[in-house]
C-alpha cells in the first residue's frame, strides 16, 4: 500500500464540501484539500437511478492518517452514507509527499 491517499467525497453545495475540506485540514487530517464543481453525479439511491449536482472534495493525506480522516469525514459529513474512496497516490514530488507528511503530523506547527 502506498504511504500517500487521496480520499474522495462529495457534498450537495460548495459551502458543505468547503467546510468538510477545512474541518479535514485543520484538524490535520489532510494535508490539503480542493473542492471542484459543480460537478453532475449519476448514482443509484433507494433502487432508482438518479442525478444531481454536486461539489467533489479531494483530500491528500498520509496511510497512518486514513483511518481518522474517514471517521471525521463520517461524523461531520450532511450525508448519512457518503462516498469516500482513497487512491493510492503512486508517484509524487518529493517535496510535495514530505509537506502532506509534516502537515498531517498532529504535533507539528503550521507548516
Amino acid at each position: 500500500m502506498s504511504d500517500y491517499l487521496q480520499v474522495s467525497t462529495a457534498a450537495e453545495s460548495r459551502e458543505a464540501a468547503v467546510a468538510l475540506a477545512r474541518s479535514a485540514v485543520g484538524a490535520r487530517l489532510a494535508g490539503n484539500a480542493q473542492v471542484i464543481g459543480p460537478v453532475i453525479s449519476v448514482f443509484w439511491h433507494l433502487g432508482n437511478q438518479g442525478e444531481g449536482e454536486e461539489w467533489q472534495v479531494l483530500l491528500n493525506t498520509t496511510a497512518s492518517r486514513y483511518q481518522a480522516l474517514e471517521r471525521h469525514l463520517l461524523t461531520h459529513h450532511p450525508w448519512q452514507k457518503p462516498q469516500i474512496i482513497a487512491t493510492a497516490i503512486v508517484a509524487g514530488s518529493a517535496a510535495c509527499l514530505e509537506w502532506i507528511k509534516a502537515s498531517t503530523d498532529d504535533a507539528a506547527p503550521g507548516t
